[in-house]
């Protein structure tokens, strides 16, 4: 049995980081602001908002960020 060797990721500036987070922290707000005031809205149009990754990318960014600090 071999193991496979993921090559290494690029290492990215931490400032390219903190500037590719901060708007998508901003969309994140206002998505949760706009779904919260929906109340009793277009279910698809909700479902449609609800989907968006840009949480599970501000979590892989923040990842990233702690990864290359330590």
């Amino acid at each position: 049995m071999f193991h496979r060797t993921h090559p290494r990721q690029p290492t990215v500036d931490a400032s390219v980081l903190r500037d590719r987070i901060k708007p998508l922290q901003e969309e994140h707000h206002g998505l949760d602001t706009l779904i919260v005031g929906m109340d009793g809205a277009d279910d698809l149009e909700l479902r449609r908002l609800k989907k968006r990754k840009v949480k599970d990318t501000i979590l892989l960014l923040q990842l990233q960020l702690d990864t290359d600090t330590h």
